[in-house]
């Protein structure tokens, strides 16, 4: 499915969108290091950063991190 078919699934089913995509952003930025988040969705890593401090992670020692 396209994101804006899936958009308008959600809007039909009076699923706030916006709130939807942050609480997804938030739990995964728990769950994942930065680095992998920024990976993964494509985003800048500062952005990435931005969420898990949002969602409080501590991911300072993860090994995988390139800092």
């Amino acid at each position: 499915m396209d994101p804006t078919g899936l958009a308008k699934r959600l809007r039909d089913l009076d699923i706030p969108l916006r709130a939807a995509r942050n609480t997804a952003l938030l739990q995964l930025g728990a769950e994942l290091p930065s680095i992998v988040l920024a990976d993964l969705l494509g985003i800048h890593i500062s952005t990435a950063e931005a969420w898990s401090a949002a969602a409080g992670a501590r991911w300072t020692t993860y090994a995988g991190s390139k800092r």
